[in-house]
Order: C-alpha cells, then sequence, then structure tokens
C-alpha cells in the first residue's frame, strides 16, 4: 500500500488507482500543467475553509508581495492577495493537509523521478478587485521551486465571479481555469508564466511549492 492510499484510506475516500496516476504524470510531463477536479474532499475542504475563516477574523492574513528575501516588496499594482504562511507546527489543525503535500510528494517521485524533498505553503486571500499579474513563480535569486500547486477552496464559484487562473505554456495556447473548490492544480514553477484574472467575488486557495532541497537550504540557493 502505497503513501497516498494510506491517506485516503484514513480520510474515508475511494483509492485512486495506479493507471489513473500514470495518466497524470503523463499529462504533467507533456503540458507542463495538470488539473484534477475534486481532488480532495468535501470535508477536508471544510476543514481548510473553517481555519481559513478563523485566521481572516484574527487578521493573521498579511499582504502578499514580490521577490525573495532582501528584494521582497508590496506593489499592489502586480498583485492584491493576502497571504497566512502555514507553519506545521504552529498550524497543526490542518495536519491533514501536510500530510497529504507529503504524500503527493511521494508519488510525483515515485511516477516522475522528480527528487522532491520538501514543500512550502500558504492560505491565499483574493479580495474583491484583486488580482495577480503575469509571472513566474521562480525567483531569480532563489530557485528551489520545481512545481506549483492550488488546492481552490470556492464552494459555490459561478461563471462571472472572475478570479480565473490563467496559465501561458510554452509553445501552445493560453489555458484558463475556474477556481473551483475541491480542484488541484499543479503545474512546472520554473516555466509556466501564470497570471489571476481579477475577481469580483473573494477568492480562497491553499497554495503551495514543492521543492528540490529542503525549504532551510533553499533560502540559500542562486
Amino acid at each position: 500500500m502505497t503513501n497516498f492510499q494510506r491517506y485516503y484510506l484514513k480520510l474515508g475516500l475511494k483509492q485512486i488507482p495506479e493507471e489513473q496516476w500514470i495518466d497524470w504524470v503523463d499529462a504533467l510531463a507533456e503540458d507542463d500543467y495538470l488539473i484534477i477536479e475534486n481532488f480532495i474532499s468535501d470535508d477536508l475542504m471544510h476543514r481548510i475553509l473553517n481555519y481559513f475563516n478563523r485566521q481572516r477574523r484574527k487578521d493573521q492574513f498579511e499582504k502578499a508581495g514580490i521577490g525573495a528575501l532582501q528584494n521582497h516588496q508590496i506593489k499592489r499594482s502586480i498583485r492584491g492577495d493576502e497571504v497566512y504562511w502555514l507553519d506545521e507546527k504552529v498550524d497543526s489543525e490542518l495536519n491533514l493537509i501536510f500530510e497529504l503535500f507529503r504524500t503527493l510528494i511521494d508519488q510525483l517521485n515515485a511516477y516522475c523521478f522528480l527528487s522532491l524533498k520538501d514543500f512550502e505553503s500558504h492560505l491565499a486571500y483574493y479580495p474583491k478587485g484583486t488580482f495577480y499579474a503575469r509571472h513566474l513563480d521562480q525567483f531569480k535569486d532563489r530557485n528551489n521551486r520545481l512545481l506549483s500547486m492550488i488546492i481552490y477552496l470556492n464552494e459555490k464559484w459561478e461563471q462571472g465571479h472572475g478570479g480565473e487562473l490563467v496559465l501561458y505554456p510554452i509553445g501552445k495556447s493560453k489555458v484558463i481555469i475556474p477556481p473551483k473548490g475541491k480542484q488541484l492544480v499543479l503545474f512546472k514553477s520554473d516555466v509556466i508564466e501564470h497570471e489571476v484574472l481579477p475577481t469580483n467575488v473573494p477568492r480562497g486557495s491553499v497554495t503551495g511549492w514543492l521543492l528540490k532541497q529542503p525549504k532551510s537550504v533553499g533560502y540559500l540557493l542562486g
């Protein structure tokens, strides 16, 4: 039994067959991105949402910036979201999502041979009217991110709500992804430029990155 099967068994969910994982990995390798609908359960999404909303009520979210380390700066003309960085020691109520990230790393290492080592993640909140201009998730002075991942928390997203993710695969047409609840999006951090279109209603997600070195090492990589 794989770690992912154990994880899904713990949540009482249907197992994902190996053939499905192979199809997903083939799609990621060919397109540099992958979209999986209903990747998490209603129960897990509601657990995350409850925590998300409590942290917002406690004013724990901060305005997101651009750049890493000494180059970090707030530019609302480029991005308007607010973030709450997750820490496994502090945010123990979200242990199931941390375990999901670890099992996802195990699965991708097994099928993609990527040698992923760690992850970093935050809760992301886009107030009405905000957006994130086109960009890459790889910093010039920090190149530790291999895959970007987003799990959406928007229960009742409808056409016209805005906040779509737009991917720009190299040599291919752009891909517009509605931020529907429980959906997982994976894409190569150093390859796929992307943007978030203006939101007409508030938009939430768990956003993270799968790393080629542990978080503590990544900050030293240039």
